[in-house]
């Protein structure tokens, strides 16, 4: 149990919501189904609720999303903190001058791309994903960031596969997440 779950009583009414589908996408994979959690507006809200009361008086410039549910989340995050919206998405969906980061996932390997000009050099950026099993997209994630001059304050999930180690691969980097699913 995480001491969120001992501070705030919507960390059940969340993990509830939360569907596990076994064997997907492939043989020996527990999926975390976030879908079953937006079909519940009030458990919705209260995963917004629960970043936005973190991140609101952290001076966060920008709110990077990852590709495709960090978009769900991160979206109306950085309306209620009054940043700006940059979404970090897979190769050849953005037009115009990118750069891109590649890393491996636990089942194969894959890009994030981001416009050049999305984020200025001094922003202090929060990336936000559903998810964090291995680590690997969020460490993708946080390299094209700093790259650009962006200070990573820290990263967001709403689910932690604590026995993948991906948190240990963040170098240090503070991880906020809601759920652990052991």
């Amino acid at each position: 149990m995480s001491e969120n779950e001992v501070k705030d009583p919507r960390i059940d009414g969340i993990k509830t919501k939360i569907r596990v589908v076994p064997d997907f996408p492939k043989k020996g994979i527990m999926f975390q189904d976030i879908t079953t959690l937006l079909l519940d507006p009030k458990a919705f809200k209260d995963t917004i609720d629960l970043f936005v009361e973190r991140y609101r008086h952290m001076n966060i410039s920008v709110v990077a999303g990852i590709e495709a549910r960090g978009f769900i989340f991160g979206t109306p995050i950085a309306l209620a903190i009054g940043a700006k919206f940059v979404p970090l998405r897979k190769p050849k969906k953005l037009p115009g001058e990118i750069i891109f980061e590649e890393y491996e996932l636990e089942y194969g390997s894959d890009r994030l791309e981001m416009h050049v000009e999305a984020v200025d050099s001094g922003d202090r950026a929060l990336v936000v994903d559903d998810l964090i099993a291995t680590g690997g997209t969020l460490c993708a994630a946080m390299n094209l960031l700093r790259r650009v001059g962006a200070d990573v304050v820290e990263c967001a999930c709403v689910i932690e596969l604590p026995e993948l180690n991906g948190r240990e691969r963040l170098e240090g980097k503070p991880l906020y997440v809601l759920v652990e699913y052991r």
